[in-house]
């Protein structure tokens, strides 16, 4: 099984997965616990260059590309094997991503993104997505409260640009009902936790 976390920033998802791959782990599940963008070492590279807070110049287009081959790499690397394995991956965002932050927040459109990765990832998608939905300026003053986690450039966005994401990811989940799960990820962390571990093991 292919899972995917998605939500703005701040939203609490890499401290969840955390928990529910412990959890599942403890349970005998064979887990692959992996991010975007990002995953592999070439992945990682691609990475760097996407959120280096030095690349403020980016086009919106190169960052869309970047991501899309990124994801890519991923996939050839790591994902798909582990699913021909028949593992479960656990990845903390994916392709919705980058229907929200280019295709919306970017304004590029959200078929021209999707295009883009239905090439790059032939057509992969996640069997289950959670949707940590938090309003973006909680998120935010998580994120500067924070001092362990990395700032990158996204973060330096206008909170329009933050909002505009939340709202894209919104209206994605009514796109792909049958993969979506939306959670209310503003409420304490360990019970935010438990509902992705009980959601998790119910599609298992």
């Amino acid at each position: 099984m292919f899972i995917t976390l998605e939500g703005p920033e701040g939203s609490g998802k890499t401290t969840a997965i955390k928990y529910a791959v412990s959890k599942l782990k403890e349970m005998g599940y064979e887990i692959v616990q992996t991010r975007e963008p990002g995953g592999t070492p070439i992945s990682e590279q691609i990475r760097d260059v996407i959120l280096s807070k030095e690349n403020t110049d980016m086009d919106g287009r190169t960052e869309a590309l970047l991501y899309a081959a990124s994801r890519r790499q991923h996939l050839v690397e790591k994902i798909w094997p582990a699913l021909k394995e028949g593992k479960i991956v656990i990845c903390d965002r994916y392709l919705d991503s980058s229907l929200a932050y280019q295709g919306h927040a970017r304004g590029l459109g959200e078929k021209a993104i999707l295009d883009i990765n239905l090439f790059a990832t032939e057509d992969t998608y996640p069997d289950l997505t959670i949707l940590f939905d938090i309003d973006p300026e909680i998120g935010m003053k998580r994120i500067n409260d924070n001092t362990d986690r990395e700032v990158n450039r996204l973060d330096l966005e206008q909170m329009e640009f933050h909002k505009t994401v939340r709202n894209a990811f919104l209206e994605i989940s009514k796109e792909y009902p049958d993969r979506y799960v939306v959670i209310d990820a503003s409420r304490p962390l360990e019970i935010v936790e438990k509902e992705v571990l009980d959601i998790i093991l119910k599609r298992l």
